[in-house]
């Protein structure tokens, strides 16, 4: 009978142990007890919970910093419950697929990009090469105007030292 009783008794403690925190009532300290909630997890918590209450999982993932879904599946299965329901991840088959539409814009805005890329170069190459013949342009003007300067003005004769 004695066996009997102690198995009751270590069987609500485990079950006390595993009691679900809710993430909107539960004080810091009691957040803390949950495992993989730290200090500074318990801090963000609370922190986020005074601009108001965690409306599901999605709102608590998307408000608490360093908290994914792979988080959030850890701390579901440590005991936090968010209004007292645990996380439960979107299956893939859930995920919204991109639309057909959606699909052809991001493809005209690749196609749009890419040609918006060409042009750049191509005006790119045209400048260079503006660039460079007006470089060359304005060294030849340069080279013929010190060759005309050289030539219009005779060497001075050197001084002759006197004796």
């Amino acid at each position: 009978m004695l066996k009997k009783i102690l198995a009751v008794v270590a069987m609500l403690c485990a079950t006390l142990a595993m009691a679900a925190v809710d993430v909107n009532k539960a004080s810091e300290a009691e957040l803390d007890g949950v495992k993989g909630v730290g200090p500074v997890t318990s801090k963000l918590i609370m922190s986020e919970r005074k601009k108001g209450e965690f409306k599901n999982w999605e709102d608590f993932i998307a408000r608490v910093k360093g908290v994914g879904e792979n988080k959030a599946a850890t701390l579901s299965q440590g005991g936090l419950t968010v209004g007292g329901a645990s996380y439960k991840p979107m299956a893939a088959a859930d995920k919204k697929p991109m639309t057909d539409k959606a699909a052809d814009g991001a493809k005209a805005a690749g196609a749009k990009t890419k040609e918006v890329a060409k042009d750049v170069a191509d005006k790119t190459k045209e400048t260079t090469a503006k660039v460079v013949d007006k470089t060359k342009e304005v060294a030849k003007d340069t080279k013929d105007k010190v060759v005309a300067t050289t030539k219009a003005e005779p060497a001075k004769p050197a001084a002759s030292a006197k004796k």
